[in-house]
């Protein structure tokens, strides 16, 4: 009975030393390691060991879960092959030296929970695909170079806690259904080009704190951070 016992957990150790993720995901994770300069990271990987031991890593039941690799040297752009980690529900890749576009297959990954891209040197438009991620509760693109709109798609992403877009080139009228969503709890979105700050502000704020009309004066709530910018920051 004892050497059964033991065999069994010896078995078992086995299957969980080589348990590892599907080539496909592998794949991804590589020509990420390969299009960001992976031998120049601050801490790099080992693609002689598991992709369980890969710095940054979380993998779950054999599927690739979280990548986080914020502050570690990423140099070039994020490949298309990003969106077949479509089991991801973190992807931190903030204050690295990422450029180029932010790929529409992003829009795969429906998973996802937090994208996080802060300090960055991404351009061009905010991919309309983004709108595919219903599960997201975090989108950081602060610091980039983003320009032109932001995509109407936006509006799909009801469960959607922090929007943070400070810092870019983006221009036009922000998706002012975004601020009916009670999840909406930080927005910031100062310093960039936006036409209608001032309305959107007061209704998120009509909506998540209280609007005092006779004072013309907001009241957010305590959950409820807001960086923008109002005619006043123009002069």
């Amino acid at each position: 009975m004892k050497s059964t016992l033991i065999t069994s957990f010896f078995l078992f150790f086995t299957v969980i030393a080589t348990a590892n993720v599907s080539e496909a995901e592998k794949e991804a994770l590589l020509d990420l390691y390969v299009a960001t300069q992976g031998d120049q990271w601050i801490q790099s990987w080992d693609l002689n060991t598991p992709v369980t031991n890969w710095q940054g890593i979380t993998v779950e039941n054999d599927r690739v879960t979280g990548i986080s690799l914020l502050f570690n040297n990423l140099n070039g752009e994020l490949p298309a092959s990003i969106g077949n980690l479509t089991h991801l529900r973190t992807l931190e890749l903030s204050f690295n030296k990422i450029e180029g576009n932010l790929p529409t297959t992003i829009g795969n990954l429906k998973n996802l929970q937090t994208l996080a891209l802060n300090g960055n040197a991404l351009v061009g438009e905010i991919p309309s695909s983004v709108g595919n991620l219903t599960n997201l509760k975090q989108l950081h693109l602060s610091s980039n170079q983003l320009s032109g709109n932001v995509p109407s798609e936006i509006n799909n992403l009801t469960a959607l806690e922090v929007f943070n877009v400070f810092d870019n080139q983006l221009v036009g009228a922000l998706p002012v259904q975004l601020a009916n969503n009670s999840n909406l709890k930080e927005l910031m979105i100062a310093e960039n080009k936006f036409t209608n700050t001032e309305i959107f502000s007061m209704v998120l704020m009509s909506n998540s704190g209280t609007l005092d009309l006779q004072k013309s004066s907001i009241v957010p709530s305590a959950k409820t951070v807001i960086a923008i910018e109002t005619s006043e920051d123009d002069n």
